[in-house]
């Protein structure tokens, strides 16, 4: 049943920042909805286990989101597939990989939840990208590849769409988000790392720019990281 609260849909709603950016939205009172290939063992909003490159199983679940909902005002695509091997180590399968879970997600999501959102007065896509938006490091081949076509699809989302009222932009998180994986994966400080909260938070002031200046890319990094 429609709560008439506008519908926030993540995609990739995973633990950390997944999970944050579903409760940043449930705080500004939407309706929130997480969807991904994996459940997190704890999630603050209802979630559909669904892989995200499958349109035969995608549009039946965005279909039912808006016939109960309406067109989503918010859809952030948060899908990644992190590889890191050397170049001769790293399989055609590591690279099909890479993209089905990045760029291809991204198509399909695209396809069933923008016109719906044109149709229902516009809304905002946010992409989350990754230093390798921009910069391919080595042995991140794959990965790379796979973020800069991410990046190029969402530019031609954004320059397709914005004039009908859809603020499509792409976010860099340029360091390491703060979850208890990252920090079993990296030696790192927990103060230079990325706090999913204050992601989630930069993510609903995007979303809520007036049309005059809208912010197509922004990157988000700590203060310890160089650039």
């Amino acid at each position: 049943m429609n709560s008439g609260k506008p519908l926030a849909i993540v995609a990739g709603a995973g633990a950390g920042l997944g999970q944050s950016l579903l409760a940043r939205f449930q705080a500004g009172g939407m309706t929130t909805i997480g969807l991904g290939r994996t459940q997190p063992q704890e999630t603050i909003a209802p979630f559909h286990q669904v892989d995200l490159s499958d349109p035969n199983a995608v549009a039946p679940v965005i279909s039912e989101l808006i016939a109960a909902h309406g067109p989503p005002k918010i859809v952030v695509h948060n899908t990644a597939e992190l590889v890191i091997a050397p170049f001769p180590e790293t399989t055609l399968e590591d690279y099909q990989r890479t993209w089905t879970s990045m760029v291809q997600s991204l198509v399909v999501l695209g396809q069933c939840i923008l016109q719906p959102m044109v149709r229902g007065g516009g809304g905002a896509l946010i992409v989350s990208g990754a230093t390798a938006s921009l910069r391919g490091g080595a042995r991140f081949s794959a990965f790379a590849s796979a973020k800069f076509a991410l990046r190029g699809l969402t530019q031609s989302l954004a320059r397709e769409y914005q004039q009908a009222g859809v603020h499509v932009s792409h976010v860099v998180l340029d360091g390491i988000i703060d979850t208890p994986r990252s920090r079993d994966l990296h030696s790192l400080d927990p103060s230079k790392m990325m706090k999913p909260d204050e992601i989630a938070e930069a993510y609903w002031q995007m979303v809520h720019q007036p049309q005059s200046t809208w912010t197509h890319e922004l990157d988000l990094r700590p203060a310890s990281e160089g650039f």
